[in-house]
């Protein structure tokens, strides 16, 4: 009989320590990006080198420790960068923050089909996802997937 009650509190203990751990983890609400603007650094027939501004919005009331970013880079539907970003910065309590990565291409798997499905559009849709890597204890990736448009008039 010892034993099962042993065995009993072992497990209520190792129940309780689970969901107080879940209970430390910060109530916040995920960041928004945005691109912002994509310049051209570089080209030549096999690569390019771009330099892209992101925009991030923290809609809560504590500044978010941002030590870089996972990231993959989609326009217009097709898959044009990917990587990892380790420059950290921190997002301000309910601000935002800019930021720039310089990201490589190739013809063949990025500005090369872009510019076949543009027919001379300035305006293209994006997609970025990927995981935020932060400096908060019991949160140290926050998710992101978001979309919207920017306009290649931006491109210098």
């Amino acid at each position: 009989m010892n034993k099962l009650l042993v065995r009993c509190l072992l497990i209520l203990s190792l129940a309780v320590s689970v969901n107080g751990c879940s209970a430390l983890r910060p109530d916040l609400q995920a960041p928004r990006l945005a691109l912002v603007a994509i310049g051209m650094m570089s080209a030549d027939i096999f690569n390019q080198q771009f330099l892209i501004r992101m925009s991030v919005e923290n809609p809560n009331d504590r500044e978010l420790p941002i030590k870089g970013l996972d990231y993959k880079i989609f326009l217009e539907g097709d898959g044009f960068a990917e990587g990892k970003l380790n420059k950290p910065f921190v997002v301000p309590a309910n601000g935002e923050t800019d930021f720039d990565m310089t990201v490589r291409t190739n013809f063949v798997s990025g500005i090369g089909r872009l510019l076949s499905r543009l027919n001379g559009r300035t305006q293209v849709n994006y997609s970025v996802e990927g995981d935020m890597l932060t400096d908060i204890r019991f949160l140290k990736k926050i998710p992101f997937n978001e979309t919207g448009s920017v306009n290649l008039a931006t491109l210098k």
